[in-house]
Protein backbone atom coordinates (compact mmCIF):
# COMPACT_ATOMS: atom_id res chain seq x y z
CA UNK A 1 0.00 0.00 0.00
CA UNK A 2 1.47 3.15 -0.89
CA UNK A 3 2.20 6.09 1.41
CA UNK A 4 0.58 9.29 1.32
CA UNK A 5 4.15 10.67 0.23
CA UNK A 6 3.90 8.13 -2.33
CA UNK A 7 0.33 8.36 -3.70
CA UNK A 8 1.43 12.58 -3.85
CA UNK A 9 4.38 11.24 -5.87
CA UNK A 10 2.44 8.96 -8.32
CA UNK A 11 0.69 12.24 -9.34
CA UNK A 12 4.01 14.03 -9.96
CA UNK A 13 4.94 10.99 -12.06
CA UNK A 14 1.63 11.27 -14.05
CA UNK A 15 1.88 14.76 -14.62
CA UNK A 16 5.43 14.78 -15.45
CA UNK A 17 4.67 12.21 -18.68
CA UNK A 18 2.88 14.57 -20.01
CA UNK A 19 5.59 16.59 -20.97
CA UNK A 20 7.38 13.48 -22.78
CA UNK A 21 8.56 14.33 -26.25
CA UNK A 22 8.84 18.03 -25.75
CA UNK A 23 10.82 18.87 -23.06
CA UNK A 24 14.09 17.06 -24.24
CA UNK A 25 17.02 17.47 -23.53
CA UNK A 26 15.40 18.59 -20.50
CA UNK A 27 13.73 15.73 -18.27
CA UNK A 28 10.59 15.19 -17.48
CA UNK A 29 9.11 16.68 -14.45
CA UNK A 30 5.81 16.81 -12.14
CA UNK A 31 4.74 18.75 -9.02
CA UNK A 32 2.59 19.28 -6.68
CA UNK A 33 1.54 21.28 -4.27
CA UNK A 34 -0.61 19.91 -1.14
CA UNK A 35 -2.52 21.81 1.64
CA UNK A 36 -4.25 19.41 4.85
CA UNK A 37 -4.44 16.90 2.31
CA UNK A 38 -5.58 19.22 -0.51
CA UNK A 39 -3.47 19.36 -4.01
CA UNK A 40 -3.60 23.16 -4.54
CA UNK A 41 -1.36 23.47 -7.29
CA UNK A 42 0.24 21.48 -9.51
CA UNK A 43 1.97 21.71 -13.17
CA UNK A 44 4.84 19.94 -15.30
CA UNK A 45 7.78 20.33 -17.30
CA UNK A 46 5.99 21.17 -20.68
CA UNK A 47 8.40 22.27 -23.06
CA UNK A 48 11.85 22.71 -23.27
CA UNK A 49 13.00 26.21 -22.67
CA UNK A 50 9.98 27.13 -20.97
CA UNK A 51 8.83 27.37 -17.48
CA UNK A 52 9.50 24.21 -15.04
CA UNK A 53 7.32 21.86 -12.77
CA UNK A 54 7.64 24.18 -10.03
CA UNK A 55 6.75 27.47 -11.72
CA UNK A 56 3.70 25.94 -13.25
CA UNK A 57 2.94 24.40 -10.21
CA UNK A 58 2.73 27.27 -8.11
CA UNK A 59 1.62 29.59 -11.08
CA UNK A 60 -1.61 26.92 -10.93
CA UNK A 61 -2.68 27.94 -7.64
CA UNK A 62 -5.77 30.22 -7.55
CA UNK A 63 -6.21 33.63 -5.68
CA UNK A 64 -8.05 32.19 -2.90
CA UNK A 65 -5.37 29.61 -2.03
CA UNK A 66 -2.33 31.71 -2.38
CA UNK A 67 -2.11 32.64 1.37
CA UNK A 68 -1.44 28.85 2.33
CA UNK A 69 1.34 28.31 -0.06
CA UNK A 70 3.96 28.56 2.79
CA UNK A 71 2.08 26.46 4.55
CA UNK A 72 1.89 23.40 1.95
CA UNK A 73 4.60 21.26 1.15
CA UNK A 74 5.37 20.99 -2.03
CA UNK A 75 5.87 17.62 -4.23
CA UNK A 76 8.26 17.20 -6.81
CA UNK A 77 9.55 14.27 -9.43
CA UNK A 78 13.46 15.54 -9.39
CA UNK A 79 15.46 17.39 -7.78
CA UNK A 80 14.74 21.18 -8.33
CA UNK A 81 17.31 22.79 -10.22
CA UNK A 82 19.59 25.28 -8.52
CA UNK A 83 21.66 27.07 -11.68
CA UNK A 84 20.72 29.95 -14.35
CA UNK A 85 19.72 27.92 -17.44
CA UNK A 86 17.11 29.12 -19.85
CA UNK A 87 14.84 29.58 -16.66
CA UNK A 88 16.01 31.13 -13.04
CA UNK A 89 16.33 28.21 -10.54
CA UNK A 90 13.18 26.50 -8.95
CA UNK A 91 14.96 25.86 -5.60
CA UNK A 92 15.32 30.00 -5.28
CA UNK A 93 11.94 30.40 -6.18
CA UNK A 94 10.64 27.58 -3.40
CA UNK A 95 12.61 29.77 -1.19
CA UNK A 96 10.95 32.52 -2.02
CA UNK A 97 7.62 31.39 -1.52
CA UNK A 98 8.92 29.92 1.99
CA UNK A 99 6.95 26.82 1.45
CA UNK A 100 8.72 24.93 4.47
CA UNK A 101 8.34 21.19 3.08
CA UNK A 102 10.06 19.78 -0.28
CA UNK A 103 9.21 15.68 -0.77
CA UNK A 104 11.96 14.85 -3.55
CA UNK A 105 11.67 11.64 -5.80
CA UNK A 106 15.38 11.54 -7.00
CA UNK A 107 18.39 13.28 -7.28
CA UNK A 108 19.42 15.10 -10.10
CA UNK A 109 22.82 13.45 -11.69
CA UNK A 110 23.04 16.95 -14.06
CA UNK A 111 26.51 18.07 -12.96
CA UNK A 112 24.93 21.79 -12.79
CA UNK A 113 22.66 20.25 -10.29
CA UNK A 114 23.48 16.92 -8.47
CA UNK A 115 22.52 17.39 -5.03
CA UNK A 116 22.88 21.42 -5.00
CA UNK A 117 19.14 21.98 -5.23
CA UNK A 118 18.74 20.14 -2.26
CA UNK A 119 21.47 21.96 -0.04
CA UNK A 120 20.48 25.30 -1.41
CA UNK A 121 17.12 24.76 -0.06
CA UNK A 122 18.48 23.19 3.62
CA UNK A 123 20.45 25.84 3.85
CA UNK A 124 17.62 27.93 3.56
CA UNK A 125 15.76 25.91 6.32
CA UNK A 126 13.49 23.92 4.03
CA UNK A 127 12.68 20.35 5.33
CA UNK A 128 13.79 18.07 2.03
CA UNK A 129 12.94 14.30 1.95
CA UNK A 130 14.76 12.17 -1.02
CA UNK A 131 13.29 9.11 -2.22
CA UNK A 132 9.81 9.34 -2.40
CA UNK A 133 9.01 6.38 -5.51
CA UNK A 134 12.67 7.20 -6.26
CA UNK A 135 12.77 3.92 -8.44
CA UNK A 136 10.01 5.14 -10.71
CA UNK A 137 11.33 8.65 -10.97
CA UNK A 138 14.59 7.79 -12.05
CA UNK A 139 13.43 4.98 -14.62
CA UNK A 140 11.36 8.02 -15.82
CA UNK A 141 14.47 10.00 -16.64
CA UNK A 142 16.17 7.04 -17.65
CA UNK A 143 17.60 8.72 -21.18
CA UNK A 144 18.87 11.49 -19.19
CA UNK A 145 20.27 9.93 -16.42
CA UNK A 146 21.67 7.48 -19.15
CA UNK A 147 22.85 10.61 -21.25
CA UNK A 148 24.51 12.24 -18.08
CA UNK A 149 26.17 9.46 -16.58
CA UNK A 150 27.28 6.92 -19.32
CA UNK A 151 27.98 9.73 -21.79
CA UNK A 152 25.88 8.42 -24.34
CA UNK A 153 22.58 8.40 -25.40
CA UNK A 154 19.67 5.61 -23.98
CA UNK A 155 19.85 2.88 -27.07
CA UNK A 156 16.36 1.19 -27.80
CA UNK A 157 17.11 -1.53 -30.52
CA UNK A 158 13.94 -2.93 -32.03
CA UNK A 159 13.57 -5.56 -35.03
CA UNK A 160 10.95 -7.22 -36.70
CA UNK A 161 11.63 -10.94 -37.22
CA UNK A 162 9.87 -14.19 -39.13
CA UNK A 163 8.66 -17.12 -36.70
CA UNK A 164 12.25 -19.32 -37.41
CA UNK A 165 14.57 -15.90 -37.04
CA UNK A 166 14.71 -14.35 -40.26
CA UNK A 167 14.89 -10.67 -40.71
CA UNK A 168 14.37 -9.94 -44.10
CA UNK A 169 14.49 -12.46 -47.48
CA UNK A 170 18.09 -13.55 -48.80
CA UNK A 171 17.92 -11.01 -51.59
CA UNK A 172 16.37 -8.50 -49.53
CA UNK A 173 12.55 -7.88 -52.16
CA UNK A 174 10.16 -6.73 -49.77
CA UNK A 175 9.12 -8.76 -46.88
CA UNK A 176 6.02 -7.39 -44.73
CA UNK A 177 7.25 -9.23 -41.52
CA UNK A 178 4.77 -6.96 -38.99
CA UNK A 179 0.95 -6.61 -38.99
CA UNK A 180 -1.10 -3.10 -39.18
CA UNK A 181 -1.59 -2.78 -35.54
CA UNK A 182 1.93 -3.10 -34.62
CA UNK A 183 2.85 -1.16 -37.53
CA UNK A 184 1.52 1.86 -35.55
CA UNK A 185 2.70 1.02 -32.11
CA UNK A 186 6.58 0.76 -33.60
CA UNK A 187 5.74 4.64 -34.89
CA UNK A 188 4.47 5.72 -31.41
CA UNK A 189 7.69 4.25 -30.20
CA UNK A 190 9.51 6.55 -32.82
CA UNK A 191 7.65 9.30 -31.94
CA UNK A 192 9.22 9.05 -27.67
CA UNK A 193 12.82 8.87 -28.67
CA UNK A 194 15.07 11.94 -30.11
CA UNK A 195 16.54 10.45 -33.01
CA UNK A 196 15.94 6.34 -35.48
CA UNK A 197 18.79 4.99 -36.71
CA UNK A 198 19.18 2.64 -39.79
CA UNK A 199 22.52 1.25 -41.93
CA UNK A 200 23.25 1.67 -45.57
CA UNK A 201 21.95 -1.15 -46.50
CA UNK A 202 18.95 -0.67 -44.57
CA UNK A 203 18.37 2.44 -46.02
CA UNK A 204 19.28 1.50 -49.61
CA UNK A 205 17.08 -2.10 -49.76
CA UNK A 206 14.28 -0.42 -47.95
CA UNK A 207 14.09 3.27 -49.02
CA UNK A 208 12.23 3.88 -45.56
CA UNK A 209 11.03 7.30 -44.69
CA UNK A 210 11.16 6.50 -40.41
CA UNK A 211 8.35 8.87 -39.42
CA UNK A 212 5.02 8.82 -37.40
CA UNK A 213 2.80 8.82 -40.34
CA UNK A 214 0.43 6.61 -38.28
CA UNK A 215 0.34 8.47 -35.19
CA UNK A 216 0.63 11.78 -33.61
CA UNK A 217 3.49 12.54 -32.53
CA UNK A 218 7.02 14.43 -33.30
CA UNK A 219 9.47 13.09 -35.69
CA UNK A 220 12.57 11.66 -34.64
CA UNK A 221 15.48 13.18 -36.28
CA UNK A 222 16.80 10.38 -39.11
CA UNK A 223 20.46 9.24 -38.79
CA UNK A 224 22.20 6.63 -40.91
CA UNK A 225 25.50 5.40 -41.32
CA UNK A 226 26.74 5.55 -44.68
CA UNK A 227 30.59 5.69 -44.28
CA UNK A 228 31.14 5.76 -48.16
CA UNK A 229 28.58 8.35 -48.90
CA UNK A 230 27.57 6.05 -51.64
CA UNK A 231 23.43 6.36 -50.72
CA UNK A 232 22.16 8.48 -53.33
CA UNK A 233 20.42 11.62 -52.77
CA UNK A 234 16.86 10.35 -54.20
CA UNK A 235 15.91 7.97 -50.87
CA UNK A 236 13.10 8.97 -48.36
CA UNK A 237 15.83 10.00 -45.86
CA UNK A 238 16.79 13.00 -48.32
CA UNK A 239 13.25 14.45 -48.84
CA UNK A 240 14.43 17.66 -46.49
CA UNK A 241 10.40 16.54 -44.57
CA UNK A 242 13.22 15.81 -41.17
CA UNK A 243 16.40 16.90 -39.79
CA UNK A 244 18.77 13.97 -41.36
CA UNK A 245 21.77 13.32 -40.19
CA UNK A 246 24.58 11.29 -41.90
CA UNK A 247 27.52 9.81 -40.35
CA UNK A 248 30.32 8.76 -42.69
CA UNK A 249 33.99 9.54 -43.07
CA UNK A 250 34.47 11.67 -45.93
CA UNK A 251 32.84 15.31 -45.12
CA UNK A 252 31.28 17.11 -42.60
CA UNK A 253 29.13 20.24 -43.28
CA UNK A 254 25.80 21.26 -42.35
CA UNK A 255 23.52 21.54 -45.16
CA UNK A 256 20.23 20.64 -45.72
CA UNK A 257 21.24 17.19 -44.74
CA UNK A 258 24.61 17.13 -41.98
CA UNK A 259 26.94 14.94 -42.64
CA UNK A 260 29.04 14.20 -39.65
CA UNK A 261 32.30 12.61 -40.44
CA UNK A 262 33.37 10.07 -37.93
CA UNK A 263 36.15 7.31 -37.56
CA UNK A 264 34.94 3.60 -37.75
CA UNK A 265 33.17 1.83 -35.39
CA UNK A 266 30.11 2.13 -32.61
CA UNK A 267 32.29 4.25 -29.91
CA UNK A 268 33.11 6.73 -32.59
CA UNK A 269 29.10 7.13 -33.45
CA UNK A 270 27.91 6.88 -29.56
CA UNK A 271 30.88 9.93 -29.10
CA UNK A 272 29.22 12.09 -32.58
CA UNK A 273 25.62 11.40 -30.54
CA UNK A 274 26.85 12.66 -27.21
CA UNK A 275 28.74 15.76 -29.43
CA UNK A 276 25.19 16.38 -30.58
CA UNK A 277 23.34 16.25 -27.65
CA UNK A 278 21.48 13.39 -28.57
CA UNK A 279 19.87 11.69 -25.83
CA UNK A 280 18.31 8.81 -26.70
CA UNK A 281 18.19 6.49 -30.24
CA UNK A 282 15.75 3.95 -31.43
CA UNK A 283 17.92 1.58 -34.00
CA UNK A 284 15.73 0.05 -36.62
CA UNK A 285 18.03 -2.00 -38.27
CA UNK A 286 19.85 -3.72 -40.10
CA UNK A 287 20.70 -6.71 -38.56
CA UNK A 288 24.46 -6.20 -38.61
CA UNK A 289 24.38 -2.37 -37.05
CA UNK A 290 22.15 -3.76 -34.64
CA UNK A 291 24.47 -7.03 -33.81
CA UNK A 292 27.27 -4.00 -33.08
CA UNK A 293 25.13 -2.27 -30.28
CA UNK A 294 24.58 -5.52 -28.86
CA UNK A 295 28.04 -7.45 -29.42
CA UNK A 296 29.72 -4.37 -27.99
CA UNK A 297 26.95 -3.87 -24.44
CA UNK A 298 25.90 -0.35 -25.93
CA UNK A 299 22.26 -0.67 -25.83
CA UNK A 300 19.25 -0.46 -22.94
CA UNK A 301 16.67 -1.58 -24.31
CA UNK A 302 15.52 -4.72 -27.01
CA UNK A 303 11.77 -4.76 -28.64
CA UNK A 304 11.76 -8.00 -30.83
CA UNK A 305 8.64 -8.39 -32.72
CA UNK A 306 8.10 -12.32 -33.94
CA UNK A 307 5.20 -13.10 -36.57
CA UNK A 308 4.49 -16.52 -35.07
CA UNK A 309 2.92 -17.40 -38.16
CA UNK A 310 5.63 -16.62 -40.70
CA UNK A 311 8.46 -18.56 -41.81
CA UNK A 312 10.51 -18.19 -44.89
CA UNK A 313 13.81 -20.02 -46.49
CA UNK A 314 17.10 -18.83 -47.00
CA UNK A 315 16.59 -15.17 -45.07
CA UNK A 316 18.69 -13.26 -43.14
CA UNK A 317 19.58 -14.07 -39.69
CA UNK A 318 17.87 -11.82 -36.82
CA UNK A 319 20.16 -9.87 -34.66
CA UNK A 320 20.64 -12.54 -31.10
CA UNK A 321 20.40 -11.64 -27.98
CA UNK A 322 22.66 -12.75 -25.01
CA UNK A 323 21.32 -13.86 -22.13
CA UNK A 324 19.10 -10.81 -21.32
CA UNK A 325 16.27 -9.94 -18.75
CA UNK A 326 12.87 -10.49 -20.62
CA UNK A 327 10.28 -8.03 -18.95
CA UNK A 328 7.33 -8.27 -20.85
CA UNK A 329 5.64 -10.29 -23.83
CA UNK A 330 2.68 -8.81 -25.36
CA UNK A 331 0.37 -10.40 -28.66
CA UNK A 332 -0.96 -8.21 -31.19
CA UNK A 333 -2.61 -10.31 -33.51
CA UNK A 334 -0.08 -12.80 -34.69
CA UNK A 335 2.82 -10.55 -33.44
CA UNK A 336 4.63 -11.24 -30.46
CA UNK A 337 6.61 -8.54 -29.09
CA UNK A 338 9.14 -9.08 -26.13
CA UNK A 339 10.62 -6.17 -24.08
CA UNK A 340 14.35 -6.66 -22.74
CA UNK A 341 16.47 -4.81 -20.60
CA UNK A 342 20.15 -5.40 -20.82
CA UNK A 343 21.67 -7.49 -17.56
CA UNK A 344 23.68 -5.36 -15.29
CA UNK A 345 26.18 -8.17 -15.46
CA UNK A 346 26.56 -7.28 -18.86
CA UNK A 347 27.39 -3.66 -18.52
Amino acid sequence: MLTIHELYMQRCLSLARLGAGNVAPNPMVGAVLVYNNRIIGEGYHKEYGKAHAEVNCINSVSEADKPLIAQSTMYVSLEPCAHHGKTPPCADLIIEKKIAIVIVGCRDSYEEVNGRGIEKLKAAGVNVIVGALEKECLDLNKRFFTFYTKHRPYIILKWAQTKNGKIANSDYSKLAISNEQTNRLVHKWRSEEVAIMIGTNTALQDNPSLTTRLVPGNNPIRLVIDMDLKLPTTLNLFDGSVRTIVFNRIKHSDEAVFYYKIENGIESILKALYHLRIQSVLIEGGAKLLQSFIDTGNWDEARMITNTELEIENGIAAPILKKEKLNLTESIISDSIDYYTKSKTNE
